[in-house]
């Protein structure tokens, strides 16, 4: 979750259900981002592929994912709708879809603190929410207003993790610092929550996104959030 756009949330939720799957686990990707999907098109998915159904399209790995960009005949459509229809789209597809036996199921969110977001607060017991940020001060100043939604919520807040940390040049190994440097130290520290991992600005990253083919890409981002969880759980 993040309050602002363009920071990479669904590239974190992709990089965290693509892991999950790789180490064993039952893993689906619930695409709350009603008006604005990106999950479907990472994963090589295209619009139509569910023919309507409300059975969930499987990636390659075999990740259930549900998007409404799999329910339009053509993905480049735009949804035009208001909030009432939003948050029920993201509630169906919560209730009616359908998921089968799974262990982790990762939401991605659009940016902000509205429909949305509040429907999967309200109508699902989640075990928790992650802060994705950049290391602009904008974006660690909106998720400050995330954060404060999730606490009035009473959504626990699991981590953060901080997208487009710099960019290292692949010819002598320098680390530029593109956004600004890194405040998620700061910012983690002053919500009391755990960093969890920063990721670099990674042209193949980008690549396997674009090509659909994000499973090829190898990220220790799962295993960095599960090794925090079970540290908190002793």
């Amino acid at each position: 979750m993040s309050g602002k756009g363009g920071v990479g949330k669904s590239t974190v939720t992709a990089l965290l259900a693509t892991g999950a799957k790789k180490a064993g686990f039952r893993t689906g990707i619930l695409d709350a981002d009603i008006t604005g999907p990106s999950i479907p098109k990472m994963f090589g998915l295209k619009a139509g592929s569910e023919k309507k159904s409300f059975s969930p399209a499987l990636s390659p790995l075999g990740i259930k994912i549900m998007s409404l960009n799999l329910l339009l005949d053509n993905e480049e459509d735009p949804v035009i709708w208001r909030g009432p229809l939003i948050g029920g789209a993201v509630k169906q597809f919560w209730e009616e879809v359908k998921w089968g036996e799974l262990d982790y199921l990762f939401i991605d969110l659009p940016p902000g603190t509205a429909d949305a977001p509040l429907t999967v607060m309200q109508f699902i017991a989640l075990d928790g929410l992650i802060m994705v940020s950049s290391p602009q001060e904008l974006a660690v100043m909106v998720v400050k207003k995330a954060l404060k939604m999730a606490a009035v919520m009473k959504v626990p807040v699991l981590g953060l993790v901080e997208n487009m940390n710099g960019f290292v040049c692949p010819h002598c190994g320098e680390k530029v610092d593109v956004f600004g440097s890194s405040k998620a130290d700061a910012a983690a520290a002053a919500a009391n929550i755990p960093l969890i991992a920063r990721i670099p600005l990674d042209k193949q990253l980008a690549a396997h996104g674009d090509a659909g083919t994000i499973e090829a890409y190898e990220s220790g981002l799962f295993k960095a959030f599960l090794e925090i969880q079970q540290k908190k759980q002793g």
